[in-house]
């Protein structure tokens, strides 16, 4: 799924802070917190955490799994080419 840190990674790429996410994601503050606060994998309720996904590909972000093709391999988070434009803009 997704890990805490992926999700930190993934709100600094965006400049996007705690409360903005979960405003995208539709969900509370308090649930984003508890997310990012965890230890490796985020775990809780799964549409939750769909929710949170979701609301991070639309921002342009790109999760990369365990496994996931990626040059250097390993976990991360990577921005779209068109997200990183925007981003820049």
């Amino acid at each position: 799924m997704i890990t805490a840190a992926q999700m930190r990674a993934a709100r600094a790429l965006t400049g996007i802070d705690q409360k903005t996410l979960a405003e995208l994601a539709g969900v509370s503050l308090p649930t984003i917190q508890r997310m990012e606060a965890s230890e490796g994998v985020v775990r809780g309720v799964v549409d939750t955490l769909m929710k949170v996904i979701q609301a991070l590909d639309e921002v342009g972000v790109e999760l990369i799994g365990e496994n996931q093709a990626s040059e250097p391999g390993g976990r991360g988070v990577r921005l779209r080419a068109a997200a990183a434009q925007n981003a820049q803009s």
